[in-house]
């Protein structure tokens, strides 16, 4: 079949609007953005977090969970980072968040240091990519290059944080949720592997110790050695909200292959961990990142990047927050 030169003409039009459409969205963010205009903006950020996690070991977690949580409510744009106003509660106050992310004060620290030498340049939503980043690389991890060039939003609500994934959720939920913010089933499983490192509190999985599907006994997928050791932490009739176990029973602060070996064992948290291995292809995920340390960092920095890529507000939407607490006046 011949096709007609006019026809192939179009062809050609309409692939390199295709072409040149990706690029526009794909260069929106760029590594080294800041590189003329704030040269040493990611070395800033790094040193904040060095200092935190010096301070805190914990805190490496609080700001990976918060860069995923920020990237999961309204894109990556830092939103979770606004305080609650008398007329407004943002997402920091929501169940979902409150009294369980970290890393504020690091955030802080580099935003201050950040307006002191290049004043209105490194936006907020950029400052936690950059440290989720590190928070990574510190703890065991490896480091990877940061596209940037996000710009921070002015709205936090704390009713939207419904589109965060609970820890009760079974894979099917799990991975209609990523995929909602076009990450694909394997991605989630990648991504999941930052429960690596840091704690959680024991409100967030009870149920699966005194009342798994209101049965008022433990989940039977729970390794009964691993159930009695939470129990001892999480005694039932305990009313301290702040009682907190570690995610990753081997190396709790460093980020490693030890979450999925910990589900081989019958030993994830959540059920949202636990959950990986009810799916024949999540449990062979789980399978080929136990044995792979490696190769899981390089798949969890590149799923880091794409999920920082979810919904940014980029050139003249949103702002540069002067404080990343508080929309500019």
């Amino acid at each position: 079949m011949m096709i007609s030169s006019k026809k192939l003409t179009q062809l050609s039009v309409i692939c390199w609007v295709a072409v040149l459409f990706f690029q526009s969205v794909q260069s929106q963010l760029q590594v080294g953005f800041y590189r003329n205009s704030c040269r040493r903006a990611e070395l800033i950020v790094r040193n904040a977090v060095r200092d935190g996690i010096n301070k805190d070991r914990g805190v490496a977690a609080g700001l990976v969970r918060m860069h995923f949580h920020d990237c999961f409510v309204r894109g990556c744009e830092g939103s979770v980072l606004l305080d609650s106003t008398s007329s407004n509660a943002a997402e920091k106050d929501s169940p979902a968040n409150n009294n369980s992310l970290r890393g504020y004060e690091v955030v802080d620290d580099a935003k201050a240091k950040l307006e002191a030498e290049c004043r209105g340049v490194v936006s907020c939503a950029d400052i936690l990519a950059f440290a989720a980043r590190d928070s990574f690389d510190l703890t065991g991890g490896i480091s990877y290059d940061v596209p940037a060039g996000r710009r921070d939003g002015t709205v936090s609500l704390a009713a939207e944080t419904s589109d965060l994934p609970p820890p009760t959720f079974n894979v099917d939920q799990l991975t209609q949720s990523f995929a909602k913010k076009g990450l694909s089933q394997e991605e989630m499983v990648t991504l999941s592997g930052g429960h690596t490192i840091g704690r959680s509190h024991c409100t967030s999985f009870s149920t699966r110790l005194y009342n798994f599907n209101g049965t008022n006994s433990q989940d039977p997928s729970l390794d009964a050695t691993y159930a009695a050791s939470l129990k001892q932490k999480c005694p039932q009739a305990s009313t301290d909200p702040n009682l907190v176990v570690p995610m990753d029973t081997i190396t709790p602060t460093i980020s490693d292959v030890n979450y999925y070996r910990d589900i081989l064992a019958n030993r994830g948290l959540f059920t949202s961990d636990q959950t990986l291995l009810s799916n024949t292809a999540t449990a062979s995920q789980v399978n080929s990142n136990s044995r792979s340390p490696l190769g899981w960092k390089r798949k969890f920095a590149a799923a880091m990047v794409k999920m920082g890529r979810v919904e940014v507000l980029t050139g003249n939407t949103g702002e540069i927050r002067a404080n990343c607490r508080v929309i500019n006046s």
